[in-house]
């Protein structure tokens, strides 16, 4: 199992942030077998679809270069001609073999991984001029695993290579007694098929180095429980500090509605559990709207400033219930509660006018709430 340097287990799949992180610094999963196996298969097979252009191109070349008359050896100018006409007598097929062979390398490696450019790999690390961590590297598992790979690979290729060998010798022996053409033809065509079986065989090796590859590319990004948390807290926001910051929040959210308070008409009370303070603007609101409310602490609060500017407090505990859980802080009431805060906010205008020596208002009328909007308080 993966562990980390300080020896904790690696025990939980690489995150999303942490692929792409590692996909970012060109640490993808690779196969280099597969890149190899790939492209001698496809060499392999266009030499078989090329093979009789390359061997008409060879033939045309063999007779042009070896029936110069002696004349021309010595004139500089007609060797140069031979020279360019040698060349381009093979560049017909040998274009078409190089393309296909180019487009099977570069597919070949992006088959695993898929395509991916980045430039920290270039970067200079002093790590790997360290003589120390050449020597790890050198006896690690890695490279272990490497050797052992290597040794079955040279044992695979090698013994195909020398099965492909006895079977074709008696066949090569025959070419000594062919014209050359023929002979030329027959040899190509046999050194076709070997590279074929030869390629072949690394389709094995590529099969068992892919799934390695994926297997131990994942098991090296993999995290620690802890990486997983802090990444998490990244990610998401430390618990603490978002609890911190949603208490500040509150705390400047009940500052900016304790403000508002003393612009208050009127403070309903439980009288005790729950305090809501209303203020109607009769030229700009169409309805009272709910400065501040609260409970238990916040609601005796809200009572200690009002009293402190001295707001009308009014006791009715199902109103007050009513409004506190039906109207958020600067909403308007809702409308099945008007009738009810409007005999209220009646009394309360005559109680204030009565102060300046008008006369005072009778008793406070009964405040009757809908029964839709009744509410006992409890959550």
């Amino acid at each position: 199992m993966a562990e980390n340097e300080d020896g904790t287990e690696k025990t939980e799949d690489a995150s999303a942030k942490k692929l792409s992180q590692a996909r970012e610094k060109g640490n993808i999963a690779r196969s280099r077998d597969l890149s190899s196996a790939a492209l001698l298969i496809v060499a392999a097979i266009s030499l078989y679809g090329v093979g009789a252009l390359m061997v008409r191109d060879l033939t045309r070349l063999y007779h042009f270069n070896f029936d110069i008359a002696r004349e021309d050896i010595f004139d500089v100018a007609l060797m140069v001609h031979h020279l360019y006409v040698s060349i381009m007598a093979t560049v017909d097929s040998l274009t078409v073999f190089m393309a296909v062979v180019a487009a099977a390398g570069i597919l070949g490696s992006i088959m695993l991984g898929g395509m991916n450019f980045s430039w920290e790999p270039l970067a200079p690390k002093l790590s790997k001029l360290s003589p120390i961590q050449g020597i790890k590297r050198m006896f690690s598992v890695q490279s272990l695993v490497e050797l052992i790979k290597s040794i079955f690979k040279i044992a695979l290729v090698g013994g195909v290579a020398t099965l492909v060998l006895m079977y074709y010798l008696p066949f090569l022996r025959s070419l000594t007694f062919e014209s050359t053409s023929s002979a030329l033809e027959h040899a190509i065509e046999v050194l076709i098929w070997a590279f074929i079986f030869v390629a072949s065989s690394l389709v094995l090796i590529a099969a068992i180095d892919v799934p390695f590859q994926a297997w131990q590319h994942k098991e090296k990004l993999k995290m620690t429980k802890q990486e997983v948390k802090d990444e998490h807290k990244q990610a998401e926001g430390d618990p603490q500090v978002k609890g911190r910051i949603r208490q500040l929040q509150r705390q400047a959210a009940m500052r900016r509605m304790m403000a508002d308070v003393p612009e208050a008409d009127v403070i309903i009370t439980n009288p005790t559990h729950f305090s809501v303070a209303l203020k109607y603007d009769q030229k700009n609101a169409r309805a009272p709207i709910l400065l501040a409310k609260g409970s238990d602490f916040m609601a005796f609060k809200i009572r200690e400033v009002g009293n402190h500017y001295d707001i009308p407090v009014i006791q009715s505990p199902a109103l007050a219930r009513a409004v506190y859980r039906h109207t958020e802080i600067g909403d308007e009431i809702p409308e099945g509660l008007f009738k009810v805060i409007a005999q209220l906010l009646a009394y309360v205008f005559q109680l204030r006018r009565s102060r300046n020596g008008e006369k005072p208002p009778e008793a406070m009328p009964l405040l009757d709430v809908p029964e839709e909007f009744q509410w006992d308080g409890n959550i």
